[in-house]
């Protein structure tokens, strides 16, 4: 019947059992019906309704229904890449659980199928694996075609659907994920990760099959920034029809405390969710400020963060607009420039005073991307794909591609100076020297004194809705990664220790309007408007 690997579970030896009409295999059955006639079928193995048939909660079926129904005119699976997003605590491993067997060994199975859950770490992985291995335990039609290897956690069918067919755990903390073909995947909690690679590679491969299918089932995560946000704004556009979602989440409005509220988004309340947990949960929450914000996003699946950032999303999310950097020609402009240490996040950021536009560059050095994708958990190939980031050869930042820019936008905008951090500037102001570049240099200190009127202009202009940004992702990053940190005097400026990630950009960002804020109007002269006046001094 096939080798065994190591730590695999020797199968009992026992008289055959009686065959039972599995539901499944009924005539005249849709596609979705099987799949929920298998995934009812299954035993609930833990839990206050353990040893009880799963019996799925209505947005259950509806997701199911949904993913297997849809289907092309050849009969094909429409959706190739389905997200649940949906309060802790609702059956999240159960369904996950019954979805890969279904697709091991059930009424979606192939020969030689392979299937893959993949989280956050080896003991999340595991977690899914016991869940299915207790479930084969339970099910003796299953039990006998299966080779569980509990060391490496690995499930082999031996025979009958699926023959050939393999399960194995995945888990972001290990180098996993090329050179494989899965007929189905699943991403448990992709929310916890802080990279897009084994998510990516999983993704890539669906292609070496004609039906393969990747599922998403996950809290949200707590910024726009997190790839699972990225992916659930994405498929929220309606844009790609193979591309399902279903999320259920409180309002960004809401009262937390509100039990109605509760009921309304946490399909297994009443039936399974453990109740009396979660309000324990919520008078936390309500005693400890510093509690909130992690209850919100867990139980009531909101997309919030734990950190006090400087800037809200909310309002920062409100001044995104369309910019034409053309329509700016000849209008006033302050830039910020935050250099980096050799190969870091070099910034630019120009501030418009007259439209309340800001506009911003980056540069990353072409080599070492892969580096800094997984040092900074951001995906900065993608970005310098889609020009918001520009490469500059070798393994450190050019500087001389940063001054060709400076050139470039003095002579398209009526730069009034630019504000620096003086780290590394000297060999700028040489190359600008050389180039014979001649702009108004302003050294902008770091600290409380510079800083503090800067962030306080910043702030500003958001909370009144008078700044306007090009909704640049590297932007939009710095800005939700950014914390400000406040002296004794009430005087602000940014923390990068206790910031998430870069913060670069919004650097330069706060130089550009700081220095836009501390530089006074220049006044016309009232005989431009009233022209001059002339007395006649022999008049009688």
């Amino acid at each position: 019947m096939g080798l065994r690997g190591p730590g695999s579970r020797k199968r009992k030896d026992t008289a055959p059992a009686k065959k039972r009409r599995l539901p499944w295999l009924k005539r005249g059955l849709s596609r979705a019906e099987r799949v929920i006639a298998f995934l009812e079928f299954l035993p609930i193995t833990k839990g206050i309704l353990a040893g009880q048939r799963m019996k799925l909660l209505p947005n259950q079926a509806e997701f199911v229904e949904t993913v297997y129904g849809r289907l092309a005119g050849d009969g094909r699976r429409i959706i190739r890449t389905a997200i649940k997003s949906e309060p802790r605590g609702n059956g999240k491993t159960g369904l996950i659980a019954g979805l890969c067997l279904c697709h091991l060994l059930g009424p979606e199975a192939e020969a030689r199928g392979e299937v893959y859950s993949a989280a956050i770490d080896k003991k999340q992985a595991s977690l899914l694996f016991a869940e299915m291995a207790a479930i084969i335990d339970a099910v003796p039609e299953f039990d006998d075609r299966c080779n569980v290897q509990r060391f490496h956690k690995i499930i082999e069918v031996l025979e009958g659907d699926g023959k050939g067919s393999i399960y194995e755990a995945l888990s972001a903390d290990v180098r996993r994920g090329h050179g494989l073909a899965p007929s189905l995947w699943v991403y448990d909690e992709y929310a916890q990760v802080k990279t897009s690679e084994l998510f990516d590679n999983l993704q890539t491969a669906q292609g070496k099959r004609k039906e393969s299918l990747g599922i998403v089932i996950s809290t949200q995560a707590a910024t726009d920034q997190h790839p699972l946000s990225i992916l659930i704004d994405d498929a929220a556009r309606g844009n790609d029809p193979s591309t399902y979602l279903q999320i259920t989440a409180a309002p960004g409005d809401c009262d937390p405390f509100d039990e109605e509220l509760w009921k309304a988004i946490n399909p297994a309340w009443g039936i399974f969710l453990d109740e009396g947990e979660f309000r324990a949960q919520a008078e936390r929450a309500r005693r400890v400020p510093s509690f909130l914000a992690r209850f919100c996003n867990l139980r009531l699946n909101m997309r919030i963060e734990a950190e006090q950032r400087f800037l809200s999303a909310p309002d920062w999310r409100a001044c995104g607009a369309d910019i034409d950097p053309e329509s700016l020609r000849g209008k006033r402009c302050y830039l910020g420039l935050d250099l980096s240490s050799v190969n870091d996040l070099t910034a630019l950021a120009g501030f418009f005073p007259d439209t309340g536009d800001l506009l911003a560059w980056f540069w990353k050095p072409a080599e070492g991307l892969d580096e800094s994708e997984r040092a900074d958990h951001v995906p900065y190939k993608t970005w310098v794909r889609q020009g918001f980031i520009e490469t500059t050869p070798g393994r450190a930042i050019d500087k001389s591609f940063v001054v060709h820019r400076l050139g470039a936008i003095a002579a398209l905008y009526d730069v009034q100076g630019v504000a620096f951090d003086r780290w590394g500037m000297a060999e700028v102001q040489r190359i600008m020297a050389d180039e014979g570049l001649k702009l108004e240099m302003v050294p902008w200190g770091q600290g409380w004194q510079d800083m503090g009127p800067s962030l306080d202009a910043v702030e500003k202009l958001v909370l009144q809705a008078e700044l306007r940004h090009p909704k640049n992702p590297v932007l939009d990053m710095c800005v939700a990664n950014a914390v400000a940190t406040m002296n004794a005097a009430g005087a602000r400026k940014l923390d990068k220790a206790r910031a998430t990630g870069r913060i670069d950009g919004l650097q330069a960002a706060a130089m550009a309007i700081g220095l836009a804020a501390r530089t006074p109007p220049k006044r016309k002269s009232v005989y431009a408007s009233r022209g001059v006046l002339t007395l006649d001094v022999n008049a009688a």
